[in-house]
């Protein structure tokens, strides 16, 4: 069959065809894998250490490519430089031969731990400040691209430093202020501009960590450097939202992120990266369904060498019967415009102590729409402290409210508010007192009339218990996960009548049992850590 990948509708139709051609011959996962790569590509990293370790062998070289065809990885990084320690030349380069021979596509990767002169702060991240380790990083990259053509920054690409030589270079700026121009410059005169002079057809990608309330305090400025680098990544890892250590997060931030990054980065957007850390067979499975429900081109399953132990490979054996169906989402989604609550964070904006709040709004069955900028002709949207960024907000939110424009504010923001818009009609307040993840503690009933409100505008009214979300593509496409540990029932209505039929399920042996009637769509059960998506 002949491939041509398009833009737009063309290319979610090609991309199907090969899905369904595929799956109706029986081909193992690998040969599945190259056959969907132009819609969804898997990949794996390989780290400085497991070059050493895993790659300097023929046999090492050879579980690896195995491992890689066994679960559909198509992309390998392969990383020169980590925690101080730097890969041989000639491991890098004949790993990289063995694996483009073996069909799977290359590039090099440099995590920045360990560089130079240890910042004052997380004692693995360096001072910027530092001539000397400003020197060290440009050798690093020089280094990489002079053997590959694309290079991957894992994400530690910041500093916390506050040493006196930090001190004394801020002046009167704020830390944030300083810090981000700090690796603004860096980045440009250390790594693109030299990378470049060694090698003029290397791309550089940025990856930006998962927790982008913080990016602006440390260095990272999601609107130059995105500019700047050819390409962005995101990470996703979202992890067991109770695990003590990796936890404490809600499933939906992956999509958040995986969004917002992706309206400031456009077509530089790359994929989503998620890693095995603190997680169950479930839970690491949700980071791949929301990272590709965010419109991902490319999963990277974080790390190779940590997949081989602990929860790696019962994770690993799990999402092998998800990848099949993963294509047919990324197909289903891919490019397709989002319907729902506008969600604005402006990048560089402070969350006060608000912190993530959109991952948990977004828990609550309200399908929001993430973007850098507050926008007037939103039909519903969603508005916390870090809308206080932007200088025109009150304006902004009275031309909304005049519209009729229904608006969720936490009460953080109400707080900060003139009266007369805290007070009008089609403003609700959602209180968060300080405490974000307590939103998971919402009843179902407690629910009911802020989705009642901010759905009203699109013709919808949707009921369901917490830590169930909404996702609204296009105009005849709905995706519901339920995060819950048990079964749930819901109830999605329209104001027309409307004829659904399921398109997908994950996992496998999930269940999704649901009626229509006229526009009122009745989910009698939806079994638990379940995603249906459903067309009508």
């Amino acid at each position: 069959m002949r491939r041509t990948i398009r833009t737009g509708q063309t290319a979610v139709v090609v991309a199907w065809v090969l899905f369904a051609a595929s799956v109706t011959s029986g081909q193992p996962l690998w040969e599945l894998a190259r056959a969907n790569r132009g819609t969804l590509t898997i990949s794996t990293l390989f780290t400085a250490q497991d070059v050493r370790d895993r790659l300097s062998s023929e046999s090492g070289i050879d579980q690896a490519i195995a491992w890689c065809k066994d679960t559909g990885v198509t992309h390998a990084f392969i990383e020169s430089f980590r925690d101080g320690y730097t890969a041989q030349r000639d491991a890098l380069e004949h790993a990289k031969k063995r694996f483009v021979e073996a069909g799977i596509e290359v590039s090099g990767c440099v995590t920045p731990t360990g560089v130079g002169k240890k910042s004052t702060g997380w004692n693995v991240i360096s001072c910027y400040t530092d001539e000397a380790t400003q020197k060290r990083v440009q050798e690093i990259f020089e280094f990489t691209a002079s053997m590959f053509d694309e290079i991957m920054i894992d994400d530690f690409w910041f500093t916390d430093c506050e040493c006196d030589e930090c001190k004394k270079a801020r002046g009167e700026q704020s830390w944030p202020e300083y810090r981000c121009d700090l690796m603004v410059k860096v980045s440009r005169e250390r790594i693109l501009r030299p990378a470049r002079a060694v090698n003029p057809k290397v791309r550089i990608i940025i990856k930006y960590p998962q927790w982008y309330d913080q990016f602006h305090n440390r260095g990272y400025e999601v609107v130059r450097q995105t500019a700047d680098f050819d390409r962005t990544w995101v990470g996703t890892e979202t992890r067991d939202p109770d695990n003590e250590r990796w936890g404490k997060k809600a499933q939906y931030e992956a999509y958040f992120i995986m969004r917002w990054l992706g309206e400031i980065g456009g077509a530089k957007c790359g994929g989503g990266w998620f890693d095995p850390y603190g997680t169950h067979e479930a839970t690491y499975v949700e980071q791949a369904r929301q990272t590709v429900l965010a419109d991902a081109r490319e999963m990277l399953l974080f790390c190779y060498g940590s997949l081989l132990n602990g929860t790696g490979p019962a994770n690993v054996e799990k999402l092998r019967t998800e990848i099949p169906s993963l294509f047919k989402l990324a197909a289903m989604v891919r490019d397709k415009p989002l319907k729902g609550i506008a969600a604005p964070k402006p990048p560089n904006s402070d969350a006060h102590n608000e912190q993530y709040v959109y991952d948990f709004v977004g828990m609550l069955g309200l399908p929001l729409i993430p973007t850098a900028e507050i926008r007037t002709d939103a039909k519903a949207a969603f508005l916390p402290v870090h809308a206080l960024k932007d200088p025109r907000l009150n304006d902004k939110l009275a031309a909304m409210l005049k519209a009729g424009t229904p608006v969720l504010v936490t009460d953080g923001l109400a707080a900060k508010l003139p009266a007369d818009l805290a007070n009008d009609r089609n403003l609700l307040t959602l209180k968060v007192n300080g405490k974000p993840n307590s939103l998971l503690n919402l009843t179902r009933e407690e629910l009911k009339p802020i989705r009642d409100k901010l759905l009203a505008p699109f013709g919808l009214r949707f009921d369901a218990p917490n830590k169930v979300a909404l996702y609204l593509f296009g105009d005849n496409c709905i995706a519901i996960e339920n995060f819950n540990d048990e079964p749930i029932t819901a109830t999605l209505e329209f104001m027309h009548p409307v004829n659904p039929t399921k398109s997908l399920l994950l996992p496998t042996d999930g269940q999704a049992g649901f009626s229509c009637a006229g526009g009122k769509i009745e989910f009698t059960k939806i079994t638990p850590r379940t995603l249906v998506v459903l067309n009508y």
